[in-house]
């Protein structure tokens, strides 16, 4: 009489055989897309990085393991100095008017200084607003705006791709920041020459990805929606130094945003910062000329 377990071994062998085989399986593949997320080594540059998304930006590319420095007008946020003991990276800080050539220039000089020439990731955020009605803006507020929002995050793009081209960077990725009000009207303000602005990042992105793919560098864009910064605190604050323009002029701003958003809430800078690890990694290494919208929903409804 043949035994039962005669027939159930070799079936117990191959579904032991297979589960192993299985669980290494996924566990390399665990592994690997871990590597693909990782920015070990590497080196980051992001644009208005003193303070709100820029600061997020930089904090997200520090905790993936690049090295950041940051260019801004202003002196950073406390958190920034935070970065570099927390995420055992390097990090620095230029003082830099990305709205004037010669002071981009020096700052990119002085950046290629310190780092020998290194430079994998760009994240142009530098940028300002006005809420003013279409009807009464003065081609100075204009001027101000397209200065830094456009012209600044051009040339910045500009001479980080030649940097990262002289490098010869395996890995280079720029992250233009556009914002959700290059898909929509945006409602609750008045903001047309901001949307103006951020349109033209968004529609500069894939003609500057097609001219940089021969270089092996991607440029992808990456666009907020309604984040709690010092920006947008300003806008509801009477009391607020940071943009005078909007000085109590729009109290009701936070709780609408928070209406307009499926989730019912604003972003936090947390919220936005995987966005732009993600485009700046190798897990997107076929992803370039597109757009992310991090909105809660609001270009959806």
């Amino acid at each position: 009489m043949v035994s039962h377990t005669a027939y159930l071994q070799p079936i117990s062998t191959v579904l032991i055989t297979h589960y192993v085989k299985s669980k290494l399986l996924y566990t390399a593949s665990v592994i690997e897309l871990t590597r693909q997320f990782s920015l070990q080594g590497r080196t980051a540059l992001v644009t208005g990085g003193a303070r709100g998304c820029g600061l997020a930006f930089a904090r997200g590319l520090a905790e993936a393991g690049a090295n950041v420095a940051i260019f801004d007008i202003i002196d950073p946020d406390a958190a920034f100095q935070d970065i570099e003991k927390d995420c055992s990276v390097r990090t620095a800080y230029y003082k830099v008017d990305v709205s004037s050539q010669q002071s981009l220039e020096s700052g990119f000089a002085e950046f290629q200084k310190d780092f020998d020439n290194a430079l994998d990731i760009c994240v142009p955020c530098a940028g300002i607003n006005r809420h003013i009605p279409f009807l009464e803006f003065t081609y100075k507020d204009h001027h101000d705006l397209v200065s830094i929002n456009v012209l600044g995050l051009y040339f910045t793009a500009q001479l980080a791709a030649q940097q990262m081209i002289a490098n010869g960077t395996k890995h280079g990725s720029i992250v233009l920041v556009a914002s959700m009000a290059s898909h929509i009207a945006v409602r609750s303000q008045l903001c047309s020459a901001y949307c103006g602005t951020k349109g033209a990042v968004r529609s500069m992105c894939p003609a500057i990805a097609k001219e940089l793919a021969e270089y092996g560098i991607r440029v992808n864009s990456v666009s907020p929606g309604y984040v709690r910064t010092e920006m947008t605190a300003a806008v509801g604050s009477p009391n607020s130094l940071l943009e005078p323009w909007a000085n109590g002029q729009f109290p009701h701003l936070i709780p609408s945003w928070e209406a307009e958003a499926m989730n019912g809430r604003i972003a936090e800078p947390e919220d936005i910062m995987g966005a732009c690890v993600f485009l700046a990694s190798d897990a997107s290494a076929y992803m370039t000329g597109q757009d992310i919208i991090v909105d809660g929903g609001v270009t959806r409804w």
